[in-house]
């Protein structure tokens, strides 16, 4: 079947249903932001292949809400469908929640999945329908009853990471999450985000492509923790240490009968935009809730030392790896066919050499010339071009090595390339540096410095559609909470910075039809001088790879600008020089000279 025909077929059971709208959202059980194949159902419904984007199918249309990153993309992926673009963000585009009160008939209901869509986004649903005097139907997975081949859900083992990579045991941060529950009166904490529940275990998985993530639920108690798993995943061994942290194991679907069987007794201390909403309906009435983020959240987004030791070489192993494939680049294109595929393989190649490595950190964006002005364009045999010279080439990709994960992002000029994109590329590089170096109280969050990389862009009319940094997972999710840099409220990423957090700095610009540009390095929160005035931070780079010289209009910088990028260009030599060959040692001081 091709996409309208599944949502016909969709349609169909949504009658029998008596449904008059099904939200088809981008998650698995729990509330993740990258999925395994099993739950790629959005992908399935719509033809819609980006990370992000909600469906919402009614009786008589089909649309999708998805963010700036993708509305190239998925304007050309729904093109041969009937599904309605909705540009998430524009002023005349309503929000999932203004259009379900609007094409919701009175008395009508509102079905999805209650176990892929969050306790929040649920209430939020059934207070629509209860306005219309509807009701929401959440026990259906409707897209399985059409989806015939559908892939079944990943049975991956689970491996530990070990305490000199973790830096902190399992009964470490048991202890510290048992104070949090104890501070907040709950005898019970809930989870069902895999990044938590892996990272609180010292465990990892491979049930999410790029994502070493393992399925699974828990529940702690002030004396055990619970973990909802299929146990073939678990060796002998690792029961055995899990075990010895008081971890008893439940088959994975068992968690909704055991939540179903809390007492009045019980006081649950649960997350409501990290529960899902079948979990979230499972709890009986008399159980006390204690609404509160999950603990875990700030605890792993603060890196504890051992971590951060880990990560600083891990980001050297990744700088060096890209110093020799930017130079493979420059000398290889134009005399040897290199496609944005082949050259994706060639910079794993050489991660691959600097031993540990595992698997890439997310899937790769290598997007040459037009491409690159689709934000995360995924190159496939269908789309894969050969680079050429006068143009430009983009790189967003992540290694996940034993020692933490990285996520780095490089625009490349092959050959001569037009002014224009010169400027372009010099104007991120500016933002970049801008924010990169900026000093700033105790307190502050990602949304009072977002306007320091915007400013360049705003000066001259310009702007992106994305968010200038997330925070980054230790061999978990690539994009990690609670803090990041953007100028409008994003729930979940309000948090104040603190030393140890570990954040990126990715401006961009994208000129449909010609070209796009991205330049990502990684910053350690640190602590600065303390006065009179407060206790001051800074950014400390953990990115070490030169912004390309041969693309950069050294006019449109300042005298400061351009003391900014020669400093950071001198520290990359000397971070990186000491790896390297003696051919490859004169070749990165050509692109790491003053300007």
């Amino acid at each position: 079947m091709n996409v309208d025909e599944r949502i016909l077929e969709l349609r169909r059971h949504m009658e029998e249903k008596d449904i008059d709208i099904y939200v088809v959202p981008t998650s698995d059980f729990h509330q993740s932001e990258y999925v395994g194949e099993y739950f790629k159902a959005r992908k399935f419904i719509t033809g819609f292949t980006g990370s992000a984007g909600t469906a919402v199918i009614t009786r008589r249309e089909a649309r999708l809400w998805t963010d700036g990153r993708y509305f190239i993309q998925a304007a050309g992926e729904l093109a041969d469908s009937h599904v309605e673009l909705m540009k998430m963000g524009h002023p005349d585009t309503p929000t999932i929640e203004e259009y379900l009160e609007e094409a919701l008939p009175e008395g009508g209901a509102i079905g999805f999945d209650g176990r892929t869509v969050s306790m929040g986004e649920g209430c939020r649903y059934e207070a629509i329908a209860r306005r219309k005097k509807g009701r929401v139907v959440f026990r259906y997975d409707l897209i399985d009853k059409i989806w015939k081949d559908r892939p079944g859900i990943s049975e991956e083992p689970v491996f530990i990471l070990e305490e000199k990579y973790a830096g902190e045991s399992t009964a470490s941060k048991l202890k510290r999450i048992r104070s949090v529950m104890e501070e907040q009166g709950a005898t019970m904490h809930l989870l069902t985000t895999l990044d938590d529940i892996c990272w609180t275990l010292n465990i990892r998985g491979n049930d999410i492509e790029f994502f070493p993530l393992a399925l699974s639920y828990a529940i702690i108690s002030m004396d055990y923790m619970y973990l909802y798993i299929d146990e073939k995943k678990i060796d002998e061994e690792i029961k055995d240490r899990l075990a010895k942290d008081g971890v008893v194991l439940h088959s994975y679907n068992a968690i909704y009968m055991d939540v179903c069987g809390l007492s009045s007794e019980d006081r649950l201390m649960i997350d409501p935009d990290r529960l899902n909403y079948a979990l979230y309906r499972s709890i009986p009435k008399d159980v006390v809730r204690i609404e509160e983020r999950n603990p875990e959240i700030l605890f792993k987004a603060v890196k504890n030392p051992v971590e951060i030791e880990n990560i600083r070489h891990a980001q050297i192993k990744d700088s060096v790896a890209h110093v020799r494939f930017m130079k493979w680049l420059k000398e290889n294109v134009g005399k040897s066919r290199i496609t944005e595929m082949s050259a994706s393989e060639k910079l794993d190649e050489f991660r691959k050499e600097m031993g540990n490595f595992i698997q890439p950190s997310f899937e790769p964006i290598c997007s040459f010339g037009e491409h690159a002005a689709i934000v995360h364009y995924s190159s496939s045999p269908d789309t894969d071009v050969e680079l050429k010279k006068g143009y430009l080439f983009l790189t967003d990709t992540g290694a996940g090595f034993y020692e933490g994960s990285t996520d780095i992002t490089r625009t490349y000029a092959l050959g001569k390339i037009p002014q224009i994109m010169k400027d372009h590329f010099t104007i991120v590089a500016i933002s970049n540096l801008q924010l990169a170096n900026v000093r700033f109280r105790k307190g502050c969050s990602g949304m009072n410095l977002d306007v320091i990389a915007r400013k360049p862009f705003w000066d001259r009319g310009l702007d992106y559609n994305h968010g200038t940094g997330h925070g980054v997972g230790y061999l978990l999710n690539i994009h990690e909470g609670p803090a990041g840099f953007r100028w409008q409220y994003r729930a979940g990423e309000t948090q104040p910075f603190e030393e140890g957090m570990i954040i990126t700095d990715e401006p961009g610009i994208y000129i449909e039809g010609s070209h796009g540009i991205r330049l990502e390095n990684e910053l350690l929160v640190r602590e600065g001088e303390e006065n009179k005035y407060g206790q001051f931070m800074y950014f400390e780079p953990l990115t070490y790879v030169p912004i390309d010289l041969d693309a950069i209009n050294p006019d449109l910088m300042s005298r400061e600008e351009r003391k900014m990028l020669n400093k950071y260009h001198k520290a990359v030599y000397k971070k990186v020089s000491p790896y390297l060959n003696s051919k490859d040692k004169e070749w990165l001081g050509k692109y790491t000279r003053e300007i």
